[in-house]
């Protein structure tokens, strides 16, 4: 039997790109979920790691029809807007992924065999949902904590939510709240 190590959280795409109002991508909630997953990150260390959403260098496939309709989007991975915003992230590791989803071996190796993925960021119905989805099929747990992770509305927010309730018991929506105290964990103060 694997041990099991502490569950780890994953900060999906807290970037620029989807932080600033003059954003096309601009998620409404984005500045809500900060003092949250601020809260999850000092508690949970260093059992965290930050995602990061980028453009690839020449799109394929169906991408190419996708920055057809997004061209502002095709920057390079250090362009000011795919950094992650302020005050999130320094000293995290950071995984990049050309794709919504954010699953794949680096991240599989970062939850471990048999361990739990918490899953805070935007946009819930897009990049979270996405990564919690394959993780699931990966058989991993996963819990998406509500209160942490936004959308591109607060309907499509909670729309997303109860399509991700459907996957019980191996995904759970949960609340900060809820984590931190199935874990045992307290605030730790900056």
């Amino acid at each position: 039997m694997t041990e099991q190590q502490a569950p780890l959280l994953a900060v999906i795409d807290m970037q620029r790109i989807f932080a600033e109002s003059e954003s096309r991508w601009a998620v409404p909630g984005f500045d809500d979920i900060v003092g949250p997953i601020q809260e999850l990150v000092t508690s949970m260390a260093p059992r965290v790691i930050f995602t990061r959403f980028i453009a690839p260098d020449q799109p394929h496939g169906a991408w190419e029809k996708y920055y057809e309709a997004w061209p502002f989007a095709l920057q390079p991975p250090d362009s000011y807007a795919y950094q992650l915003v302020d005050g999130l992230g320094e000293g995290q590791p950071t995984i990049d992924a050309t794709t919504f989803s954010k699953w794949g071996y680096e991240l599989a190796e970062q939850v471990g065999a048999g361990n739990r993925l918490v899953l805070a960021g935007v946009s819930t119905d897009c990049c979270v949902l996405s990564t919690a989805l394959a993780a699931v099929d990966a058989g991993v747990h996963v819990q998406v904590v509500a209160d942490a992770c936004a959308g591109v509305d607060e309907r499509s927010h909670r729309k997303a939510l109860d399509v991700m309730n459907l996957y019980a018991p191996l995904l759970e929506v949960v609340t900060v709240a809820g984590v931190l105290e199935r874990d045992g964990l307290e605030v730790q103060h900056q």
